[in-house]
């Protein structure tokens, strides 16, 4: 029995990694390795509770969930003049015929918003999260989700400025 939980477990690890990876490199601004970081932090945690998966009902929400709140302890650890340096990766082709400059430009954009407005952008625009599945997963009210969008988008308005019209006229 115990073999058939650490393949059921290896299976899961598998098959969400890169889900969870694009997620963290979302949440970590692209620091890939903030975002390996993470992911394995995540896969770790849920190793854990793996015996007890069964009693929930969806364990990749569950890993989502666990992913954001490493996240957020992380950026409640670090220093406050510690700032991540480097290039974003090159990741070639987007897929679905997304534009490249576009993708970066809005990564660059959200590495400037604070660790929470970060968050919650991801969880309700990247994972497609209602409010009440995001303040689950931050552990906040239904309402500071929905306020914390509100500013957060504006936040990136005001920081994207016109750049973003010339994308959408490509």
């Amino acid at each position: 029995m115990r073999q058939g939980r650490r393949d059921g477990y290896r299976e899961f690890a598998a098959g969400r990694s890169g889900h969870l990876y694009r997620s963290a490199c979302l949440l970590a601004s692209g620091d890939t390795h903030l975002a390996e970081d993470l992911v394995q932090e995540t896969l770790g945690r849920m190793y854990l509770v793996w015996g007890r998966i069964s009693r929930i009902d969806n364990p990749a929400a569950y890993a989502q969930t666990v992913l954001v709140r490493a996240f957020l302890t992380h950026q409640r650890r670090r220093s406050a003049g510690e700032r991540p340096v480097g290039e974003f990766p090159d990741t070639g082709a987007a897929a679905g015929g997304a534009d490249p400059a576009l993708r970066l430009t809005l990564i660059e954009a959200l590495g400037r918003l604070a660790p929470k407005d970060r968050a919650v952008l991801v969880l309700r625009y990247w994972e497609d999260r209602s409010v009440e599945e995001t303040a689950d997963a931050m552990n906040v009210s239904s309402a500071a989700v929905r306020t914390r969008t509100s500013r957060a988008l504006a936040r990136l308005r005001e920081q994207l400025g016109g750049s973003l019209a010339e994308f959408a006229e490509l």
